[in-house]
């Protein structure tokens, strides 16, 4: 009879997991750490600053407008267009500059990529939260479908800072891309 409970258990904690990790890949999660590496800070974007064993200076950012943050004991920063290391080594230079702290160990972390629009041709146009692994087909979905005169040949995408190119369904979307939804011609 123990050996039927045994067998139990590691079923359980297997389907509890697996559940956890469809969870995760619905929903997106938080930023992954590739798109941490390489990925440069825009409008919109949202950072957690962690000083570490100084609580005072930690804190949460987004990036306004301007493309600036305001960091606490420095101030207005300029960050769009910056890695999260460059922000990082930025920040320990700063904070080690204007005497706060002697050795400062700073961590940040993408806690909410800037949205992605969707115009054109679909029920509800507008700005979306992004989420990790967005395809076009999952835009127009967050978008409540194409209208009944959307030509789903013709779909345009514009990464930041780029020009507008052919999209199908299954093109990427990024933060802060432009999608275009264009009317059929019949």
């Amino acid at each position: 009879m123990s050996a039927g409970v045994t067998d139990v258990a590691p079923r359980f904690v297997s389907m509890i997991l697996g559940a956890l990790v469809a969870v995760l890949l619905v929903f997106g999660g938080a930023p992954t750490a590739s798109a941490q590496t390489g990925y440069r800070l825009g409008t919109g974007d949202k950072i957690k600053v962690t000083v570490f064993g100084e609580e005072d200076a930690s804190g949460e950012y987004e990036v306004d407008s301007t493309g600036s943050i305001s960091v606490r004991l420095i101030g207005r920063m300029q960050v769009k267009g910056l890695s999260v290391a460059e922000i990082e080594q930025a920040l320990i230079d700063q904070y080690r500059g204007r005497g706060y702290f002697k050795n400062p160990r700073i961590s940040i972390e993408l806690i909410n990529l800037r949205p992605f629009y969707i115009l054109g041709e679909v029920e509800k146009r507008g700005s979306y939260p992004y989420v990790t692994g967005l395809t076009v087909a999952q835009a127009v979905a967050l978008a409540n479908g194409y209208t009944y005169r959307a030509s789903r040949t013709r779909i345009t995408i514009q990464h930041v800072g780029g020009k507008e190119e052919p999209a199908t369904e299954d093109t990427p979307v990024l933060p802060g891309d432009v999608v275009r939804i264009p009317e059929r011609f019949f």
